[in-house]
């Protein structure tokens, strides 16, 4: 029995970009030939992100959704995606196609040595185009607060383009409390914890307009920190 891929997109507003990032995706997996899924976790949105959503469901087999009839956030949304997928590889990526779904070429055969496989834009050889000053300012900001309080050696943890062991990312999703941005670093802490083995792979990365990271979810995020980091003091956290 071969490898099964499950793609799992979060998608809130994302009427204009979604068609474009699946059928970049469908085009993609056809040529590869890669035995696969793609799950789309709706969030209740203020466009027609469902009905695309829906139409694309019903017009190929290998996609489905999951709809959130009230807006729960992308943490929220990956976690719903993650522990709905079947496959023994699970990668979650952005519907703004930021990463290129093209990019897993260069993840797959890494991950047969590690559990989790995540696109770094801090990566010395990664290609970073278009990146707005006031991100790169609150980016490092956080950087140097995760590494002193949370994150061992991870450089880059919120890039939207992450591999996982099937497995190992439905065992962390479970565990998981954040519904914000601040799960990407709340999966690799606990991933640290367990002892997982992870790399931080090259990747090329475009900014791309109707992002929905603001100058107050950055401060939101900051909040999430603390939120994790007290919740292993107390002992939330199964792990």
């Amino acid at each position: 029995m071969g490898q099964m891929l499950s793609i799992v997109i979060p998608a809130y507003n994302e009427e204009k970009r979604l068609p474009e990032a699946l059928n970049r995706m469908l085009s993609y997996l056809k040529k590869r030939k890669l035995k696969n899924e793609i799950i789309v976790v709706a969030d209740k949105s203020k466009d027609r992100t469902l009905e695309v959503v829906r139409d694309y469901s019903k017009r190929y087999k290998n996609i489905r959704y999951i709809y959130n009839p009230k807006k729960q956030g992308k943490g929220y949304a990956i976690k719903k995606g993650v522990l709905a997928s079947k496959g023994s590889l699970v990668l979650f990526a952005d519907a703004d196609t930021s990463t290129p779904i093209t990019e897993l070429d260069n993840f797959m055969p890494q991950i047969k040595g590690y559990d989790i496989i995540i696109g770094s834009r801090e990566h010395k050889d990664s290609i970073v185009k278009n990146k707005l000053v006031s991100r790169v300012v609150l980016g490092n900001l956080g950087n140097i607060l995760l590494r002193l309080f949370l994150i061992k050696k991870i450089r880059d943890t919120q890039c939207g383009f992450k591999l996982f062991k099937g497995n190992i990312a439905r065992k962390l999703f479970s565990l998981s409390r954040i519904k914000g941005f601040g799960f990407d670093f709340e999966i690799i802490f606990l991933a640290q914890k367990n002892g997982y083995k992870i790399k931080e792979m090259p990747v090329n990365w475009a900014y791309c307009e109707g992002t929905k990271v603001t100058w107050q979810s950055h401060f939101v995020t900051l909040r999430e920190l603390f939120e994790i980091k007290l919740a292993h003091l107390f002992g939330k956290y199964k792990i």
